[in-house]
């Protein structure tokens, strides 16, 4: 009964253009199966020959047939599979998203091997045919055929049948980013191929999600740095298509930078001095351009960096001279896409003295596994868990059914303090108020219920972190957190994790309490 319950209370957030594609592509997909239909691998075609500027260069992902994804790597040492599934569908994806033919150090005619080898085997390709590395995919041959000059009738013809399926599979029953960026792949088709159909649905498909999916103060609407990060580069790349090809070039070229200058000043406001961005929801490090490849990449491109202020993505960023700290005070997201939310409500991430002193789990698995839960779940989070449950109730890999709103907010210059109801379930509200000083920062949190609960409020800190508890007092060099109304404090283990499959041990402190509880963050 509860798993009805909680997939009840996952599905009515979806919209119904959603489960009304859900169910058209499960049954079209079983009639053509009966029919024994399938899509063409290659369509004649003529592409025009385009004008890029050098995008920014990707990190190398293949060197000498070693292929190197999320911190995995893996030789084939004959023939390429590329339905190679051992280390999971997301780095599947990567061997078929072609990125690697951008990187600094690949060669034409390593680069060309590599795409006629793909085009040989795809009767047998499977995720690699899916819509979204398809999307990935085309941008990607069609940056690299750009650079080289290529034209390869073999090559053009198997990329347009490719962009012929991802038109007729356009990921409406996701919609999100996924959409996104199945309209940034279609302008590049586009273009590449002069084609009209393939240009109204991409124009059409940008002009609705940018403007949903880009909030008013430039975040990305799934709230993750990372993936915001990865939708700007997109954004700078179609601006460096529209902008040096003639074709087409005034319908969309003001709302691409529009867009691009409000998310490129988002991406400054919530990143930290030294260019890092925070690992909130689904984020890592080294997946993306780092924030000063894509200001530079923007430059160059002479899109300006939009002034923002912090409001409608839930997040803050609080910056004296000796501290930088990131709060959350949002929703987890968009309702009916939280696939990439955590369930953080009231986290928050500091840095002191230019370096990393409390900070997130991370991410290191899209992977269905009890992993996955550990890092979205509350105690994975700087936030109070109560009674062991979850502020949001995560599940599945990319599913969220109850979800924590805020449902009270006020803040000024010092002081931030909001409420969310993510446990009203239990007949509890939690409220926290940040005070923001010079060189401290005191956290309060509330626990508004009219029965006792089991509060435990996690502080998770950077692998160089060791912090000392004596008395009343985290001790870490030269900042120290002084605790009022704990029950019990006492150091955990935790594995930080800063990037796809890969695990640091670290310290965590746990604090035990009732209903209320102080903490003092000062900075000597």
């Amino acid at each position: 009964m509860y798993k009805l319950f909680r997939l009840f209370h996952t599905v009515q957030y979806l919209k119904c253009r959603q489960i009304y594609f859900r169910l058209f592509y499960y049954i079209r997909k079983l009639l053509r199966q009966l029919s024994g239909f399938s899509y063409p691998l290659s369509i004649v075609s003529q592409p025009a020959q385009l004008s890029l500027r050098p995008s920014i260069p990707l990190t190398n992902a293949l060197l000498d047939r070693e292929f190197v994804f999320l911190n995995k790597s893996f030789v084939f040492l004959n023939k390429i599979d590329w339905n190679f599934s051992t280390y999971g569908k997301l780095w599947t994806y990567n061997l078929t998203y072609f990125e690697y033919l951008n990187q600094s150090k690949m060669q034409q005619d390593e680069g060309l091997l590599l795409i006629k080898d793909f085009i040989d085997q795809m009767l047998s390709v499977k995720d690699g045919l899916e819509s979204f590395p398809i999307a990935l995919r085309g941008v990607n041959w069609i940056k690299f055929l750009t650079k080289y000059e290529i034209r390869d009738q073999k090559i053009d013809d198997s990329l347009y049948a490719q962009y012929k399926i991802l038109l007729d599979n356009l990921e409406y029953h996701l919609l999100g980013n996924h959409l996104l960026e199945n309209g940034f792949s279609l302008l590049f088709g586009a273009y590449y191929f002069k084609d009209e159909e393939l240009y109204t649905k991409a124009k059409e498909i940008l002009i609705t999600e940018l403007d949903e999916q880009v909030l008013r103060d430039g975040a990305h609407f799934e709230l993750s740095p990372m993936y915001h990060q990865i939708m700007l580069l997109r954004l700078l790349d179609s601006i460096n298509l529209v902008q040096n090809n003639s074709w087409k070039k005034s319908d969309l070229l003001t709302l691409l930078k529009d867009k691009a200058s409000l998310m490129l000043g988002w991406l400054n406001a919530i990143a930290f001095d030294d260019g890092t961005i925070p690992l909130l929801n689904d984020s890592s490090f080294n997946i993306t351009p780092t924030t000063n490849e894509l200001n530079l990449y923007a430059e160059q491109l002479k899109v300006k960096k939009g002034s923002v202020i912090l409001k409608e993505s839930g997040y803050r960023k609080v910056k004296k001279d000796r501290y930088e700290c990131i709060i959350d005070v949002g929703n987890i997201g968009p309702d009916y896409i939280p696939g990439h939310a955590h369930s953080d409500t009231f986290n928050f991430i500091m840095h002191v003295d230019g370096k990393p002193l409390i900070v997130d789990t991370g991410l290191s698995t899209y992977e269905t596994n009890q992993r996955r839960m550990i890092e979205r779940s509350t105690s994975a989070h700087n936030t109070v868990e109560v009674d062991g449950l979850n502020q949001s109730e995560v599940w599945g890999g990319f599913r969220v059914a109850r979800r924590a709103k805020i449902i009270h907010l006020d803040e000024n210059s010092h002081i931030i303090e909001a409420t969310h109801d993510g446990y009203k379930r239990i007949g509890v509200l939690h409220t926290r108020k940040f005070t923001v000083n010079e060189r401290s920062i005191v956290i309060e949190d509330y626990i508004n219920s009219a029965s006792k609960h089991q509060c435990i409020a996690y502080i998770h800190f950077h692998p160089k972190v060791r912090p000392v508890i004596k008395d009343n007092k985290i001790i870490i060099d030269q900042t120290g957190i002084i605790i009022d109304n704990a029950i019990k404090i006492e150091i955990g283990a935790y594995q930080y994790a800063p990037e796809f499959n890969k695990l640091n041990e670290a310290v965590s402190v746990k604090i035990a309490f009732e209903n209320r509880l102080k903490m003092e963050i000062q900075i000597s």
